[in-house]
């Protein structure tokens, strides 16, 4: 990265889970000893509406919201909200939206996000041992491993999609 603290928008529709996506990114860069800030909207997102949050990390990162224009990544979780937060996304930035992902080779059709983060992770400087730790403490439970397997999934697949 030229600077030195990572934009990451994710964004979709509410009950698609994007606060805790965002909550294993922020959990996986903090613990590769990145400074972490976080902010979420989610307004009108039990009637379908547009939820998105900002994670930003770094050396030191001073505010949680990141301006339009600005974003390194751009996480798309529903593509209806392609428009509402392209303007987010800079020049040169990456867009990662579910039309990257073979939804029919998921392990279970929860897993969408965290095959999208297994995506993501490939651009970022996080461990894969921050990511599983991130991943086990937010997603434990009956479907932990179908979410393991679906964000090694991500993790194979390569980006087509770049601004």
């Amino acid at each position: 990265m030229a600077n030195d603290v990572t934009n990451v928008v994710i964004a979709g529709l509410g009950g698609q889970g994007i606060i805790r996506a965002s909550d294993i990114l922020a959990d996986a860069a903090f613990y590769s000893g990145f400074d972490v800030k976080k902010s979420e909207i989610h307004g009108m997102s039990q009637r379908g509406g547009s939820v998105s949050s900002d994670v930003r990390f770094g050396k030191k990162v001073w505010s949680p919201m990141i301006p339009m224009g600005e974003a390194d990544f751009l996480v798309l979780c529903d593509r209806s909200q392609r428009e509402v937060f392209w303007p987010y996304l800079k020049e040169g930035g990456v867009l990662i939206s579910v039309d990257d992902i073979p939804s029919d080779k998921l392990p279970h059709s929860k897993t969408l996000n965290t095959a999208l983060l297994g995506v993501l992770s490939t651009y970022l400087p996080i461990s894969l041992e921050a990511w599983e730790r991130a991943i086990t403490l937010r997603l434990g439970g009956k479907l932990f491993e179908a979410n393991r397997q679906a964000f090694d999934i991500g993790r194979s697949l390569i980006s087509q999609a770049t601004k």
